[in-house]
């Protein structure tokens, strides 16, 4: 990739149903409200001290940066269907892999796009240091990873697709 070049901004539907959702609900409801706190509260005289007037203000700046995010990301956002995925032998954007580490410690991931992400439930994004690693892998392949804390070793057990 050349400089200046930018990286597609891949995402899975279920991913992209949430952001539209998000950006739904900070839109249509959480907005809305908080214009009307403000305005309420600009009614209530002087400004420099009404803690109203300058949370909500705060809130307000917060609330239209997420949506200029989440606006661009659906923008930009190019959509890849993982069940609609024609090599399922191996690792690829939208699989849920099962690895082993070198302490048998079992471990579920699935690969999606990096706004998609969320390590907490398992959603890694496809930039990620884990998921270059494992892209292209087969089961019974091992891969390492370089982790801040060293190398670690990986083996896929299994590899899963969404149903079409």
């Amino acid at each position: 990739m050349g400089v200046g070049a930018k990286r597609p901004r891949f995402i899975t539907p279920e991913g992209l149903a949430r952001i539209r959702e998000e950006y739904d609900q900070l839109f249509g409801v959480e907005r809305p409200k908080l214009t009307e706190l403000i305005a309420w509260a600009a009614g209530n005289g002087d400004r420099s001290e009404n803690g109203d007037y300058i949370y909500g203000r705060k809130k307000l700046r917060e609330i239209d940066r997420r949506l200029g995010y989440l606006s661009k990301v659906m923008k930009e956002a190019k959509l890849v269907d993982p069940a609609k995925a024609e090599r399922r032998d191996e690792v690829r954007f939208g699989a849920t892999v099962t690895l082993v580490d070198e302490n048998d410690r079992e471990r579920i991931i699935t690969i999606v796009g990096n706004d998609e992400a969320e390590a907490g439930d398992g959603r890694v994004g496809w930039s990620a240091p884990i998921t270059r690693a494992l892209i292209g892998a087969k089961v019974g392949d091992e891969r390492a990873v370089r982790l801040p804390s060293g190398e670690m070793f990986y083996e896929v057990v299994k590899i899963d697709y969404p149903s079409a």
